[in-house]
């Protein structure tokens, strides 16, 4: 595997952020697609601006994990044996992400700025599917020049914007994670593009289709990894349950 994760660094952002283009060949990413298309419609939740799927199984209202182990096609080649190979998940709790969230957006639909939480380490890698979308990071601190915003204002322009093509991965942890929020405009179209306001845009793989400044969105599928920090072993699931 040609990549190095440190080289993969995105310098423009506080600490620690990287991104590598073309993580899963076109094969790959087929591959997946048919497979979150033909999970069974439970599955599927749906919401207001998105639907989603989340392997293997919603957190618990304590923020616990069922253990379970994730289905092998969203362990191979993603997991084993490429986020091995960087060493992505070597220092998190269990040493690999034991969580998958799929997240689906068609064009104009997005998600309100938001952080991910303490029921998991910080560390979030995240593998794009179908289509290129801009993530917005905002500052969590809620102040300008030691004042409160308001929260529009607040919410209105964000410090810094990641440009995600498909079939990259993203991975953010540390500060990245715990000081800021994370989040994607409901619009149809990406624009302002450049060097100057896509802090990624040195790490892109294919920086043709953007040099215009701007493109038209399509459906895009997000894969997000996490490692849950608690998780109630098979044996103790029934007991568990009889407590929540």
């Amino acid at each position: 595997m040609p990549w190095d994760l440190e080289a993969a660094r995105v310098t423009a952002l506080p600490d620690d952020a990287f991104y590598i283009p073309n993580f899963i060949s076109e094969e790959e990413e087929q591959i997946l697609l048919q497979k979150i298309q033909s999970a069974p419609l439970p599955r599927w939740t749906h919401l207001t601006h998105r639907r989603l799927q989340t392997w293997p199984s919603a957190l618990t209202k304590t923020n616990t994990l069922l253990s379970s182990p994730l289905p092998p096609w969203l362990t191979t080649p993603i997991i084993d044996p490429r986020f091995k190979e960087l060493g992505i998940f070597a220092e998190s709790p269990h040493t690999a992400p034991n969580h998958v969230l799929i997240n689906e957006y068609h064009p104009g639909q997005g998600i309100m700025p938001h952080e991910d939480g303490p029921a998991y380490h910080p560390l979030v890698a995240t593998v794009s599917l179908g289509a290129a979308i801009v993530l917005d990071l905002y500052d969590k601190d809620k102040k300008k020049d030691g004042k409160p915003e308001s929260e529009q204002d607040y919410l209105r322009i964000p410090r810094f914007r990641i440009l995600q093509e498909r079939r990259s991965l993203l991975v953010t942890r540390g500060k990245m994670y715990t000081d800021f929020l994370h989040g994607i405009a409901e619009r149809v179209v990406d624009g302002d593009l450049g060097p100057e306001t896509v802090c990624n845009w040195g790490l892109l793989g294919e920086k043709d289709g953007f040099l215009g400044g701007s493109f038209e969105r399509r459906t895009r599928t997000s894969l997000t990894y996490r490692d849950v920090l608690k998780v109630a072993k098979v044996g103790n699931t029934l007991k568990f349950l009889g407590r929540s």
